[in-house]
């Protein structure tokens, strides 16, 4: 039986060169009639940065800091989904399901699993960029792609993308 594909997990550090990545998690929810998670994991600080910003920042000051930080970050996701529509889209039939936007905190790879797993994802949709161009550097995947397809049962597929 070919497995149905009705969520797909699309993971993204929001960087300029991760935009293939979309592109390839929307073409397969085309492909699909699937729903998209657009989903970006914020890695949290070290405990020494914390404590030190402690001593130069009031505790209102850091949760403001963060709430700006977590809007910014929601409005770039949801400028990547709009320049998506107008760029392919345009005269052409609008997705089906309007990607739902993520912002969750945690090591990176765990997050995106168990997001994966909370919101039912048939696949898993992620960019990966390869530091080295030597022979060998190409048979690596980056660490975070690479983490997720050994803690995972779940369908990876992973997009090359530039150092942008």
């Amino acid at each position: 039986m070919i497995p149905e594909i009705k969520t797909i997990l699309y993971a993204s550090d929001l960087g300029e060169g991760s935009k293939p990545a979309f592109i390839m998690a929307a073409k397969e929810a085309f492909k699909h009639d699937a729903k998209i998670v657009f989903l970006n994991v914020i890695e949290p600080v070290s405990h020494a940065t914390e404590a030190m910003l402690e001593n130069y920042m009031a505790d209102k000051d850091m949760k403001n800091m963060r709430q700006q930080g977590i809007a910014k970050i929601q409005e770039l996701m949801e400028q990547r989904i709009q320049q998506f529509s107008d760029q392919y889209l345009e005269g052409r039939i609008p997705m089906q399901h309007k990607p739902v936007t993520r912002i969750e905190s945690g090591p990176a790879a765990e997050m995106i699993i168990k997001i994966a797993e909370e919101v039912s994802a048939d696949l898993i949709v992620m960019g990966t960029r390869t530091r080295t161009h030597t022979g060998l550097g190409r048979f690596f995947v980056g660490s975070t792609a690479q983490s997720v397809m050994q803690l995972t049962t779940i369908p990876i597929l992973v997009v090359p993308l530039s150092e942008a």
